[in-house]
């Protein structure tokens, strides 16, 4: 059988070293993620507290930790869910509403 994915609206945002170091264009569910506990589900989070600046980051996924690498997308699902996605994907998957 065939199947075709069920269009949906998504919130996405890419991360950069420049975004990185600067959060002030990161949008508000971003923000949440980055404020809970290192420990807590959709939790964004700094792979190595002692890598220098700006260094990458982990998001706490419902299939566990997931590193974001520079250009990955951050997602937030239909259930507020995060996860990363690299940017060939998110070109082949998506399109600006």
């Amino acid at each position: 059988m065939k199947f075709k994915k069920i269009p949906v609206v998504i919130e996405a945002f890419q991360m950069t070293e420049a975004t990185r170091m600067d959060n002030s264009e990161w949008p508000e569910w971003l923000h949440r993620a980055w404020q809970k506990d290192e420990g807590d589900e959709g939790a964004l989070f700094r792979q190595n507290m002692d890598a220098a600046m700006p260094d990458l980051l982990c998001i706490w996924t419902l299939e566990g930790i997931h590193l974001v690498n520079w250009g990955d997308w951050i997602i937030q699902g239909v259930k507020g869910e995060l996860y990363p996605c690299k940017p060939d994907i998110f070109e082949m998957t998506y399109q600006l509403e």
